[in-house]
Order: structure tokens, then sequence, then C-alpha cells
């Protein structure tokens, strides 16, 4: 028993005997090969889980993070709009939304549905109308104009046509390969509300040039979506001087709701707020519930190599039966036994855990050059441009899903030690030494 002793014999009985022993345990004699090679594929399984949870949640939550870009990119953080109708006093409107704590940015739109036509084809779009000299206070489209840019737009129909032009359009790039058109070329705008001629109801039409052609990053945006000035939407939709409402961008999104309830409290009851929550509410929720999903799913991985972790102690237990009989005989108390396969089991789980954090934030955190490393070995492109219309897979490590992960997975180690511990402590010391 000379074996079971801590460091320095006797003398030295402060040192705890359950962690010496159980830290013994963890070395395999010759002919305990196979318990420890069970005990390495629990500490490996464990490691897999932890990785595989770390690299997909920073995956999907860098994908939540540059959907939001990209939408909040091109829409307002919050949309104001009057009751009733178009908004007739809405340069008053944007004076008191300015004064709001929290607004960075405020510009007036209109929106409405067209159809674009041209030599190549024709296409359904959503038309805006947009202020050239405020867009950029709310919207990032005049940084991704890819030809052309937003002053483009400037001119209305009457200032054009004295030049001997057409107004300018602004498309998105997937649209304008559809339509066939490039900087500088002609397409028609059609308004399905018509408008009455002596021959009866017609199609509102009006000519425009390419004046700009931008590149969002989505297919959505980039085939819908298509933008002339506010001066000339209200002449083609023959709205007078009003507008559809106001955009309106912030300091920090995620006060959308506390801002949009101030600028209505400003405004009166003859107006409503829309925050970009509200508006996308079931895309970002389906993203949070997969996220979810996901996180449940792979927590099984973990669960798996906590059973590993539960075989692996049953099968020390009963080749340590001897030893657990010894150390009974020689005062050992059953919760100090229970406690010796406890820290052995412990152990195996925060040694997992420790290399999969490791493993799984090395990897979210260079995971472009991840990427590029198994597309050159497989020879094929892991997320194609043209299909999913991104550059490149996006991470992002959160710190807390992280605790998560580590919490969790110390938390399933542990209690996967407590039923072989428990049979160990019951252990009857008779029945061990009966034959030795």
């Amino acid at each position: 028993m000379i074996g079971f002793l801590p460091p320095g014999g006797r003398k030295d009985m402060n040192y705890p005997y359950t962690l010496f022993i159980g830290l013994r345990y963890l070395k395999a004699k010759r002919k305990q090969t196979f318990i420890s090679v069970i005990t390495f594929i629990s500490i490996l399984g464990i490691t897999v889980g932890v990785t595989a949870l770390i690299v997909v949640l920073s995956v999907m939550t860098g994908f939540e993070e540059d959907l939001k870009r990209k939408i909040l990119g091109i829409n307002a953080h919050i949309v104001v709009m009057e009751f009733g109708g178009n908004m007739a006093d809405y340069r008053k409107v944007g004076e008191v939304i300015r004064g709001v704590e929290g607004v960075v940015g405020v510009t007036p739109f209109i929106y409405n549905q067209a159809m674009l036509s041209s030599r190549g084809g024709v296409m359904g779009v959503v038309l805006r109308g947009l202020d050239p000299d405020t867009i950029g206070d709310v919207t990032i489209l005049p940084e991704r104009m890819v030809e052309g840019t937003i002053d483009g737009l400037r001119g209305s129909f009457a200032d054009t046509a004295k030049r001997g032009q057409l107004p300018g359009i602004v498309v998105g790039r997937e649209l304008a390969i559809n339509l066939g058109v490039g900087l500088g070329d002609e397409v028609k705008v059609i308004s399905p509300m018509s408008s009455t001629t002596p021959v009866g109801a017609t199609p509102r039409m009006a000519g425009f040039r390419v004046a700009g052609i931008f590149e969002l990053g989505m297919y959505e945006y980039d085939t819908s979506l298509a933008f002339i000035s506010i001066d000339n939407a209200q002449r083609f939709f023959k709205m007078g001087d009003t507008v559809t409402g106001m955009e309106v961008k912030i300091d920090d999104i995620y006060r959308a709701e506390e801002i949009g309830e101030r600028i209505q409290e400003r405004l009166g009851s003859l107006y409503w707020t829309r925050t970009w929550m509200d508006m996308n509410k079931n895309l970002f929720s389906a993203l949070r519930l997969e996220k979810t999903a996901m996180f449940i799913i792979l927590m099984l991985i973990i669960l798996v190599a906590g059973l590993n972790i539960i075989s692996t102690l049953i099968m020390v237990v009963m080749e340590k039966g001897k030893d657990i009989a010894i150390l009974k005989s020689m005062g050992a108390t059953s919760g100090g036994i229970m406690k010796i396969f406890m820290i052995e089991g412990t152990i195996i789980g925060v040694t997992g855990t420790l290399l999969g954090t490791v493993t799984g934030l090395s990897m979210a955190l260079n995971l472009e050059k991840v990427v590029a490393f198994v597309e050159r070995v497989f020879n094929f492109k892991v997320l194609p441009p043209s299909v999913y219309y991104i550059d490149k897979l996006p991470s992002k490590v959160e710190s807390g899903f992280v605790l998560a992960v580590v919490l969790v997975s110390i938390g399933i180690s542990f209690l996967a030690t407590l039923y072989p511990s428990w049979q160990a402590s019951r252990y009857d010391p008779v029945e061990g030494l009966r034959y030795e």
C-alpha cells in the first residue's frame, strides 16, 4: 500500500489522498491498456463536441451579424409614417426627429412598385425615391456603388429634358444583368397605377437613364431594388409635395424600440413608427431558433462523451475492487472513495473541455484560413459566390456562448461521475479481500 500513500509517506498527511489516488488511476498500467484507450476516447469525444459547438455557434452568429449588417445597410433602423396616407409636412417632421436623442440621420423616402423594361427584358421592382443629399446619413448605398454615383440621380424631368437627357436611375447589379443594361443605357419605368387619357386608362410610363449600379451582396436586394430622386418619384407617381415616410438611423440599433417611442411621443398620434426588429422579426427569430436547435443537437455529442466517462469509470471500479477494499480496511470512508472516482471523471471532462475550447477558438478566429486550406486540399469552393453571394464564411466569437459551452460540458462530465462513484463507495471490503 506504499504506492497509495501521498508523496513524502505518512508524514505528509495534509495532502488529500483522494486527489493523489484519482490522479494515479489516470495512469494506466500495462494490463489496463483497454481502459486507457476508453479514457482517451472519452476525452476526444468531449474535445470534438466542444470544438464543434464553438465553431458552429460562431459561424451562425457571424451569419446573423453579416445578414443584419446588409439588411440595415440599405434599410433604416426606424421608419416613421403618417396614418391615413402619405406624409405632407415631411420637412418639419424631419426636424423634429433630428432633435430626438440617439438619432444620427434622417431622410425622406418614397416606396412604390413598378416595372422596368429594356431591350433585354422586363422585371418587377421596388422603386424607391430618395434624397441624394441625405441618403448617405441613413444607408450605405453611396458606398456600395460599383458604377456611377448617387449624384447621377440629381436633376428633375424638366432639367434633364432641357439638356436633352433622361433623368437618372440607380439599379442593382443583378437587376442590370437581367435587364441587359449598363451605365448610360435607357430603361422604361412602368407604374401599375394608370393615367386617364382621351383613349382611356393607360399605364404610366417614363424613360430613365441608368446613372449608377450598386451591389449590396444580397441577391434579393440586388435584383429587386431601383432608386430615383425623390423629386422625380413625386412627379412620376403624381404625389405632389408628399412622401411615403421618413427613414431614421440611430446610434444603437438595440435601442430602436426606446427611440421609436420617443419619436412617436414628439410627433403625436398622427404618426406611427416601425423598427428594424419589427420589420425583420420572422427572419431573426428563425435564426435565433436555429442557433438554439444547433446548440441542443451538438450538445448530444458531449452527452455521448459523458456516457463514455460513465463506462470508463465503471470499468475502473471493477478493476480496482481490491484497491477499494484495502483503502476501506485502512479507514477510508465511503465519501472518500466516491471523491476518488469523481476526481478522475471530472479531470477527464475538464481536460476534454479545455482542449475543445482551445481548438474551437483557434478555428473560429482563423476560419478564413481554415476554409482556404480545405479548399486547396479538396479543390472545391465551400461557398461559391454565384450561389451564396458572400465571399467568405463569417465568424464571430461571443464570450457568453463560449462560457455556456464550457460550463455545460464540465457539468455533464461531473454528472457522469456520480453513478460510478456512488457504486464504488458501496463496495464491500470483505468481498474484495475474500480471495486474497
